[in-house]
């Protein structure tokens, strides 16, 4: 069995609950109310600023030069590219460049986004394990909600496009190939400390989820 899929295994509760989030349920058949969604999306915004961090993180502890140039093209898209599609995105629902740039992070925003700049700090391996449910969660929730047929929200309907796509299946494959090829080297302390890591992204990826549902805001 390869790491990733023991990795799966362990997850499967925290990846089941997520499907089944009536946020996730929502945007699949097209009921969602879209307030939470708004918020979300301002809330990705965010998450991506900092996900380009991991991402350069990533690149300075590459082993080799392929993995550095990986990691260098992942921040490029990220921050070039993937950005502004989102500001595009964004302006489908009304917000404007303006209301991206002035989100605050929800306690869950922040906590998630601290959790994967902390791991990118720590090395490698730690890196990979931690940004893996963010990639391989999105496009596993894509396929699974275009298997049973895209809803009558364009929006919501090009959520899982992008999601679902050949190009982003194949960075999520790539991502797991990673991971495997870093775990096969790791002594079973890291491996577990890989574990770990992956749990800890799974159960925010649940829970960025769940506080735009709620539309969470700090209490003070």
């Amino acid at each position: 069995m390869a790491f990733t899929d023991e990795l799966r295994e362990v997850a499967e509760p925290i990846w089941a609950a997520t499907m089944d989030h009536p946020m996730v349920r929502g945007i699949g058949d097209g009921t969602l109310s879209e307030e939470p969604f708004r918020q979300w999306v301002c809330q990705d915004y965010v998450y991506l600023v900092e996900y380009g961090r991991v991402f350069a993180l990533g690149a300075a502890h590459a082993p080799d030069l392929d993995r550095m140039g990986r990691f260098a093209t992942l921040l490029h898209e990220t921050l070039d590219t993937e950005m502004d599609l989102h500001r595009s995105y964004a302006a489908e629902f009304g917000i404007s460049e303006a209301d991206l740039e002035a989100t605050e992070p929800t306690p869950t925003t922040r906590a998630y986004t601290d959790f994967l700049v902390r791991s990118g700090y720590e090395g490698f391996g730690e890196t990979v394990a931690a940004l893996l449910p963010c990639m391989w969660g999105f496009n596993e929730t894509g396929r699974r909600l275009a298997a049973d047929g895209l809803p009558d929200h364009e929006g919501y309907a090009e959520w899982i496009r992008t999601y679902s796509d050949e190009e982003f299946t194949e960075l999520a494959a790539w991502c797991r190939e990673l991971m495997d090829d870093v775990a096969a080297d790791a002594s079973p302390e890291a491996r577990e400390e890989y574990r770990e890591l992956f749990l800890t992204s799974s159960r925010y990826e649940y829970l960025f989820w769940d506080a735009a549902y709620r539309r969470e805001e700090w209490p003070l």
